[in-house]
Formats: C-alpha cells, structure tokens, sequence
C-alpha cells in the first residue's frame, strides 16, 4: 500500500468496518478507511467484503470500466472471486507480519483529509465530505464529553457508513473502551428486549428513533431498563417529553453537528427542547452567530454596508460560524462547485469568510439554542414564512396521526409555495377530517394551515431516518398522477375534502381559491 492512497469501502448497513477482518485493517492508512455506500470519484483502490457473493455478482458488469479508470480491485472473503478482483487477504497474508511504516500511516497534518462521508442528501444528491483526522481524534473523545464511562453499554442502531454512527459511535466508543451493541436495523418492536438482553444503559439515537419507540404499543420490557442515558440530534420537543414520561427516569442530551461543519453544540444543561446553550465561554471557544435570512431570496439579510444582521432573541436565525485554522471547512470531493453556498463572505467585515450551516436556530432570552428549520424546508406563503417543524408539531398532537412530513409545494399562478402534509395514521385509527380542520385552525395562523394533505401507508426517509422533504415536493399534488389519498383545503367550506382532477384543473385555472 503506497502513502496517501485513496480507498472506497462500500460498506452494509450494518456492521461495516466494525466487523472488518484485523488484516484488512492493517493494509488500511489508519485510523479509517472510507466510510460511504459509494465512492465519490476516481480511487486508487476499491475492497469489499460482504456476506455472500450478491456484491461481487453485482459489480461485475461494471468491472472492465472500472479498471480502465485505473483502479486496482480486492475483496476479502470465501469463496472465488471473479477474473481481476484479487484476494486481500492471502496477500495481506503474504506480507511481513510487523506494524505498519510510521511514514506510510503517519498524516503530514492533523488537517490532512482522513477519510470521506457521504452527507445523508435531504436537500439533494448525497456529497462526500471530507474528514480531517483532527475531526476523528475530536469524535474519539465525544463519549466521554457525554458522561459515558468505561462500564456502559452503548446501543447502536445507525447506519456505519454515516457520521453518527461510524465517528461519534464507533470511534467514541474505541475512545472510551466501552461496550457497544450493534443492530443492522432499527426494530421499534424489539428494541427494549435487546436492551434487557444486552444490559443496554446508553442509546444513541436520531430523532425519529424516539419516535418510532413512543409510537409504540406498550411493552413489559420497556419496564426494568438499565438505560440511564440517550445522547443524539434531531428530538422534537413533543417527542422528548412522551419519551422521558414514558420510559424514564433517564437522562437526554441532544447535540447539534454536521458531517462537514465547523460548529457543533452539546444541551449541557438538561434544557428540554434545547440543542445548546449560546454562553459567553462557549461562544469565546466556539465561535457561532445566529443572522438574519430572507426565505424569498435564499440568503442572509445584509445591512446597507453589505454585512450580516445578527437577529435578536426569539428570532429564528441562520447559524454560521467563523472559518479559521481551528475550525476550517475542508468541503468535499469533487469539484469546488459542490462547497458553493456553503461559505459566507464579508459577514461582519470585509475579508471575514463564515461556514453556512443551512441552519435555522433560535436564542431565547436565557441563551438556549432551539432548533427551527432546514432554511430549504421553511417556506414563503401569503408573505409570510412558514417552519415545517412548527406545524408538524401541532399536527402531530392529534391522537389519530403517527407521522407527519410537512413541505411546501409549488402551486401554478401563486407566490411563494403552499403547505401540504403527508401524514401516516395511528392504528386502528381513521382520519377524522373535521378535528383535523378544527385543531389546524386553533393552533396555527390561517398563512401557515396546510392547503394539502397526502395519506400514506408510511413516510419517504433517507438511511439516517430523516424525512424526504425535497422528494415529496417534488411529487406534487396531482391526483391524477399520485395514488395516495389527496385533500385540498376548501375555505369557502372551512374543511379538508378530497382534492379531484376537476379541482385540481379549477386551482389551475385559478377558479379555486386557496
């Protein structure tokens, strides 16, 4: 193996490099190889191993243009490999048995790229993004940052090939010498067996995963847990407190982060919906600023001198943070038009360069960070901006929902875009249109009421369980082309009735009024 070679492991779902035989990481630059379902350009090398031979069956068709980009193929595992795909291990083998040379392992800098990440693609394509290795050596120390000590068992049920669950869930635990569960997949159904069985005392989760579980019917062995802690991102307030009412007491401690940011935020506090708290210390050591953005055009609001106008308390505002040696933004592979968008200029002064995390937050007046909204899902409607986060909430206060994805679609002759929620039902329960109306029109203003509502069986997620908003936006609501039931907001009425063909060409040509 030369130095600086790049490698793409396409990784399963679950175990991934966890489960990697030791020799494959010995050929490795450590301290990882390439996490991602794909590799995001040209590569000097490419191993796998899977169980079975369905991948290496599946590749084979693309292996002669694979080989002309140069690329020289290894698998490791039982069995017959096909012709130029050589076998890892009985050459791994075939080495030395000594430690890796200090000049072939060793990075130049601690800021030198240590591996690639896909970022999760919920508001477009996925981008591998770069990882230094002073990042992975920061991860090394998140569970200790959390209180997790040496005698927890730790149950991990994200995907490996994503930064959640390969740097802070992996690497934390190596950082520690912890115990960790790995599930391939998420079951709501058993996951409180698995953690009786396995004596679980931390989880770490995504949002939706708490989710999933107070969706739950009720289950023994949800009662008599050891899990004293649950540590991740993306808990809905109302979700956060049916989850420690349910099956406490345990502690919560949501975070704040992205694969390639520079800024990250840990709820230090216990504060219940919060992500973080904007303190004089940790914004001294951790710079971040919350500023003014307009929906309409897609950027931060800028005074008359060009800059940047922090908002105020209460204000939903977009996060950035300050791009310095201490915090670089090291982008993605790829051309540099992929980091376009994601670097602010001239923020406060001239020359000042800011990491736009497509974020939007909001500071109370005690200093505690509350995530708002995606700055592509929050949408513009009768002059007014709508968080899809806010009227998801309410929706999902009614008994008879589970789920709730809530977006903007395009309506033709119409500014800005229309709310549509597509909503999954709570068995054995039935869509009671008339409390649903009812609930929207107390709890929400008339601009932020949903014009459409979509009923699906379940929801469109990514592989890190977050919603598809973009893709349902896309899909419209044509009730000639979705098979899904589809209801139109009829004011004149004051209800939700199904949306028809007839009604769908009458908003067309504008002799429907939304």
């Amino acid at each position: 193996m030369r130095r600086l070679v790049r490698t793409a492991v396409p990784l399963p779902r679950g175990r991934g490099p966890a489960a990697a035989p030791p020799e494959v990481w010995r050929s490795a630059p450590p301290p990882l190889p390439c996490l991602a379902p794909g590799p995001p350009g040209p590569w000097d090398c490419l191993r796998c191993w899977q169980e079975g031979a369905e991948f290496l069956e599946s590749l084979e068709p693309d292996l002669p243009a694979l080989r002309a980009l140069g690329l020289h193929l290894w698998a490791a595992g039982p069995g017959a490999h096909p012709a130029g795909i050589s076998d890892l291990l009985a050459e791994v083998s075939a080495e030395a048995d000594g430690p890796v040379p200090g000049y072939l392992s060793a990075p130049q800098s601690m800021m030198d790229t240590c591996l690639y990440i896909f970022t999760s693609g919920t508001t477009g394509l996925p981008k591998a993004a770069r990882v230094s290795h002073l990042k992975v050596l920061q991860c090394q120390g998140f569970y200790q940052l959390c209180g997790v000590h040496q005698e927890d068992v730790i149950y991990l049920a994200l995907p490996l090939y994503h930064m959640s669950g390969s740097l802070l869930g992996i690497v934390g635990c190596l950082g520690i010498g912890a115990t960790v569960v790995l599930k391939s997949k998420f079951s709501a159904g058993q996951f409180w067996e698995d953690c009786q069985q396995h004596r679980v005392t931390v989880f770490q989760y995504i949002g939706e995963l708490c989710r999933y579980l107070v969706n739950q019917p009720p289950n023994k062995a949800e009662h008599g847990h050891k899990v004293r802690l649950a540590v991740g991102s993306g808990l809905r307030p109302d979700t956060w407190e049916r989850f420690v009412r349910r099956f406490g007491p345990l502690q919560v401690l949501e975070t704040y982060g992205l694969t390639e940011g520079n800024v990250a935020t840990i709820n230090y506090t216990g504060q219940r919906g919060a992500v973080g708290r904007a303190s004089w210390l940790y914004k001294h050591v951790f710079p971040f600023s919350l500023v003014r953005y307009d929906v309409t055009t897609g950027e931060p609001c800028r005074d008359a001198r060009g800059h940047c106008v922090t908002t105020s308390p209460g204000e939903p505002g977009l996060l950035v943070a300050p791009v310095s040696q201490q915090a670089p933004f090291l982008g993605y592979a790829g051309g540099p038009e992929l980091a376009r968008g994601k670097l602010l200029k001239d923020v406060f002064r001239p020359g000042d360069v800011f990491f736009n995390t497509g974020d939007l937050l909001v500071c109370d007046d005690q200093g505690f960070l509350r995530f708002h909204d995606r700055t592509g899902d929050t949408f513009r409607w009768k002059g007014e901006n709508v968080a899809t986060t806010e009227v998801a909430e309410v929706f999902e206060a009614l008994d008879f929902l589970q789920e709730v994805n809530v977006y903007g679609v395009t309506v033709p002759g119409h500014e800005g875009r229309a709310g549509m929620a597509a909503l999954v039902l709570r068995p054995p329960h039935s869509l009671d249109l008339v409390q649903l109306y009812s609930h929207v029109a107390e709890n929400l203003p008339p601009y932020a009421w949903p014009r459409f509502l979509r009923l699906q069986d379940s929801l469109a997620t990514t592989e890190t369980f977050k919603q598809q908003k973009v893709r349902m936006a896309n899909e419209g609501f044509h009730p000639s082309v979705l098979s899904d039931p589809l209801y139109i907001l009829d004011q004149a009425v004051g209800a939700y009735v199904p949306l028809t063909p007839a009604q769908y060409s009458a908003l067309l040509a504008g002799d429907l009024r939304i």
